[in-house]
């Protein structure tokens, strides 16, 4: 497996979008900030998404105890069904990798949805101004 070619089709990362459905999935659902927050504590090149390096530095952060009990990322430590103790880096990146492909289509998909359904509000709105115009238009005609 020379360097990259592994991360076929997708960029081996997990963003903002995919941690929150993450979080989520995992039943810990955090807020914007919260998730913010979870990114930048680990987040070693300030790209504001996961790498599987940065990955792995949550449960080194976990086992060390340098997480905070209540913290989003010893959330997602506890709730991934993942031992790095016992699986080892190989596990981990098995996961990571399974969990970044299935929530960037997922990801995709909801914002897929979400331009439908921006796009279905618009088209709604502009029905209503239409119709505001030719009821103005009507009443301008009958009196």
């Amino acid at each position: 497996m020379g360097g990259l070619q592994y991360d076929a089709g997708r960029d081996g990362f997990i963003d903002l979008m995919e941690l929150k459905l993450m979080m989520e999935k995992l039943g810990a659902p955090q807020t914007h900030l919260g998730l913010k927050s979870m990114i930048k504590e680990v987040d070693e090149d300030f790209d504001g998404k996961l790498s599987f390096r940065e990955f792995l530095l949550i449960f080194h952060k976990a086992a060390a105890g340098e997480l905070q009990e209540d913290s989003g990322l010893m959330a997602l430590a506890k709730l991934s069904e993942i031992d790095v103790a016992l699986e080892g880096v190989k596990g981990a990146k098995d996961f990571f990798e399974a969990k970044a492909q299935a929530l960037s289509s997922a990801s995709k998909f909801e914002a897929e949805l979400k331009a439908e359904q921006d796009e279905r509000k618009r088209e709604e709105e502009e029905r209503k101004l239409r119709q505001a115009a030719f009821k103005e238009l009507k009443a301008t005609f009958s009196t």
